[in-house]
């Protein structure tokens, strides 16, 4: 392991719980270490309360900061005399835990302390940083873990077994370290768990941290070293419409849209390739945290019934070990090793599917190391990991859990979506919860929007093969399709139809009528596989039912879209797939209208400019995110038994009424 601190930079944070601060976010950055909320840190320094009285206290981190990014809002001060008396009582259930570490806050705004707190406030050091390093999972995952680390460390270790973090841990601890420890001990090893490294200051603590996973990464170096050179065989071909309908059975098994991604990269086909992946996999997860994001073992194959089955099972032969009042969590894998398919992740939302492929491609490294050069990887017993899955903590979390947004797994694709209605409508779709792919033409497209739920394609909706190629991408990046909308589009010319280049016609026609039956014909098998049932919403526009002078192209190309639609919504209702059209009007705020070209319109009805935009009987502006949030409405459950319709968005217009 590399050292990357940086005096300077650590003084720049001010103090110890600056550098407390500094420590914990290098930790934290380096996902061999630390992954997606794991670890924690501390550090012993005084505060002076309201009253000006010295406190000695504990700075610990709090629950919901991730290392990586941590503030220093994020470490929970406490009266660390009062922490240190709950080692004392006898029996401590973790939720009553939890309620008298809150009381013991110096701040009662601080979030709520790390469930190791305890165990910070007994070890004797000012500074403690913690981790679930790759590497020490690794030698501690094996039928020998135990002697690997003393052969590794020696004595500079206290090495503890397995126990619930929390109380249990706490006190296992302190009845252990007496016996083990001695001036030199800069480190401590929990078994098929993580690293604890101390010292006077958090610097300190990151040099032992250096120290000690460098040690075990020579170890295995030496003892288990890595070959990646052997030829791995490339990713197996894969229907669509494979893994959409394994995305809605392992949404209908969660009761809830999932979100899939698949992987394909060289590791994952390595693994997928072995003979007895099936076996590795299903011992075990490296450490029982990870439980809570990948479940206790892969699905192996497409069996989804089958280890939905045995999930409860699962749960039956160990409900007895539950703390507290019990409710069975939903039985959908959430990660799938599959020989064809490579692995699936899977999630409410996209980030909890990347964060289950994360923590799986790092325990796929770990098992092949154990299993090919260290005797075998050797996993907890499915008993420790249930009560971590089902800790009553855990368990108040789910209990606490608001509503997610309304679209939270679900996929949507969105054409002409790097600029206005199209873009609107991807964006109030992303603040519902969905995924979304933007398909536009301009190279902006794939910067419109930022983070994982956003995949901008650049494809000319007239080019077929780049339309599929925009589909089967968003199926590989999420799992399926549930909402289309059809937003590219364009105005054309505006003469007179005596004046009307034929070209000009067809070119108009191709965008906004031929394109949208390619890309219907393309998601229809996908659609009908969603597990909320699909949901398509067309922009079509004021000129359908009230055209003027000098738009035939666009005006009829419109008409007959809105015509595929109304069909579309009539083969389509069997399928469960219900389909709409929106009608806006004076949508000023596009890139369509320019200032001068609003300053000259609005002359020409001698208005100004803001009184043109009102020009309807609502006396309303009619902006782009008027469209987009009608349009996400469409797709929600309170137009659940709406299809074939009309809807005007236009503030009113007599023509049209």
């Amino acid at each position: 392991m590399e050292s990357r601190w940086d005096d300077g930079a650590a003084a720049a944070h001010g103090g110890p719980v600056g550098e407390c601060v500094y420590c914990t976010r290098l930790i934290g950055g380096d996902p061999s270490l630390v992954l997606h909320g794991g670890g924690n840190s501390s550090v012993k320094a005084p505060v002076d309360d309201i009253t000006g009285t010295t406190v000695d206290a504990l700075h610990v981190k709090g629950s919901g900061w991730d290392m990586a990014t941590i503030e220093a809002a994020g470490l929970t001060p406490l009266r660390l005399s009062r922490v240190r008396e709950l080692l004392e009582v006898d029996r401590l259930s973790d939720p009553d835990m939890m309620r008298e570490l809150g009381a013991a806050k110096l701040d009662p705004g601080a979030p709520n302390p790390s469930v190791e707190t305890l165990l910070h406030a007994y070890l004797p050091h000012r500074a403690v940083q913690h981790s679930h390093a790759d590497v020490i999972v690794n030698i501690t995952n094996l039928g020998n873990g135990h002697d690997v680390v003393r052969d590794i460390y020696g004595d500079d270790v206290v090495v503890v077994p397995y126990v619930m973090p929390g109380f249990d841990l706490a006190r296992l601890v302190r009845d252990v370290w007496p016996d083990q420890s001695h001036a030199a001990t800069v480190g401590m090893v929990l078994l098929n768990h993580g690293l604890f490294t101390f010292g006077e200051t958090s610097a300190e603590a990151y040099r032992h941290h250096v120290e000690l996973v460098s040690k075990a990464e020579q170890w295995l170096d030496q003892h288990a070293p890595v070959d990646e050179s052997a030829p791995v065989d490339p990713p197996g071909a894969t229907l669509m419409t494979d893994l959409a309908d394994l995305r809605r059975t392992m949404s209908e098994v969660a009761g809830r849209p999932l979100v899939v991604q698949r992987h394909t990269d060289e590791a994952t086909r390595r693994f997928v390739g072995r003979a007895d992946h099936g076996d590795l996999a299903t011992r075990g997860p490296l450490t029982p945290d990870h439980v809570i994001r990948t479940k206790r073992v892969p699905m192996i194959g497409r069996d989804v019934a089958a280890y939905a089955e045995e999930y409860s099972a699962y749960v039956a032969r160990n409900a007895s070990r539950a703390r507290t009042q019990l409710t069975e969590l939903d039985g959908a894998p959430r990660v799938v090793l599959d020989p064809q398919l490579g692995m699936l992740t899977a999630g409410p939302t996209v980030t909890d599917a990347q964060i289950a492929a994360d923590i799986y491609h790092h325990t796929m490294a770990v098992l092949t190391r154990a299993e090919d050069h260290l005797g075998g990887y050797v996993a907890l017993p499915e008993g420790d990991i249930f009560d971590l899955e089902y800790w009553d903590l855990e368990q108040a979390k789910l209990a606490r859990g608001g509503a997610r947004p309304e679209l939270t797994g679900q996929v949507a694709v969105v054409t002409g979506a790097a600029s206005g209605i199209g873009r609107a409508c991807a964006r109030a779709l992303l603040e519902r919860g969905a995924c979304v792919t933007g398909i536009d033409r301009s190279p902006s497209i794939a910067d419109t929007f930022s983070g994982a739920a956003w995949h901008g394609v650049a494809a000319d909706v007239t080019d077929a093969g780049a339309q599929l190629e925009a589909i089967e991408a968003t199926v590989e990046r999420f799992g399926g399709i549930d909402v289309a909308v059809v937003a590219a589009g364009i105005f054309g010319a505006s003469v007179p139809i005596a004046e009307l280049e034929i070209d000009e016609w067809r070119a108009v026609m191709e965008i906004n009528l031929d394109s949208v039956v390619t890309l219907l014909r393309g998601l229809h098998p996908l659609l009908v596989r969603s597990p909320v049932g699909g949901r398509v919403v067309v922009i079509g526009s004021k000129n359908v039912p009230a055209p003027g002078k000098g738009a035939a192209a666009y005006s009829s190309s419109k008409a007959a879209l809105t015509q595929l639609t109304r069909i579309a919504a009539l083969e389509w209702a069997d399928d469960g797939i219900r389909v709409n059209t929106v009608h806006p009007d004076a949508v000023f705020d596009t890139g369509l209208w320019t200032d001068e070209l609003l300053a000259e319109r609005a002359a020409r009805y001698d208005l100004s400019v803001d009184d043109y935009k009102r020009r309807n009987l609502l006396r309303t502006e009619v902006r782009a995110a008027t469209v987009g949030a009608a349009v996400a409405a469409l797709c929600g459950d309170a137009f659940s038994a709406t299809t074939g319709a009309q809807i005007p968005i236009d503030g009113g217009n007599e023509r049209v009424i």
